[in-house]
């Protein structure tokens, strides 16, 4: 008997441990994979960026541009996340600031010179 109220135990602490938050979890994705829209910044679950330009609720797909001029069909399932208008500010401010450090990084290996000399143009062909 013993064993019996110890294997219910442990069944009711495992439901209230991983069931029930990961079907939580999932019922909050459903939600938020019905709330996209046109003009919503998303994140696929490959991890590229783009915006909704299109919503085809029929064929359960979204026609989103990930560049100027690009853009792909995706199935609604594959969006990750919608960005925030506050997260996509701060990306753009990293991707700013890594950008300048980068240019920083290379002023500073060729002496801050903008020229490159003709041996280096000659050993890039080789």
């Amino acid at each position: 008997m013993q064993g019996l109220i110890i294997i219910v135990a442990m069944f009711a602490l495992l439901w209230l441990l991983l069931i029930r938050p990961q079907r939580a979890k999932q019922q909050q994705h459903q939600r938020m994979l019905s709330d996209v829209d046109v003009g919503d910044e998303v994140l696929s679950s490959g991890g590229i960026y783009g915006t909704v330009r299109g919503v085809d609720d029929e064929a359960d797909e979204l026609h989103v541009e990930i560049a100027p001029g690009i853009e792909v069909r995706m199935d609604r399932r594959a969006v990750g996340a919608i960005v925030k208008k506050d997260e996509a500010e701060d990306e753009e401010g990293a991707d700013a600031l890594e950008a300048a450090e980068s240019a920083d990084d290379e002023a500073s290996v060729n002496g801050g010179k903008d020229e490159v000399s003709a041996e280096a143009v000659e050993q890039n062909r080789r």
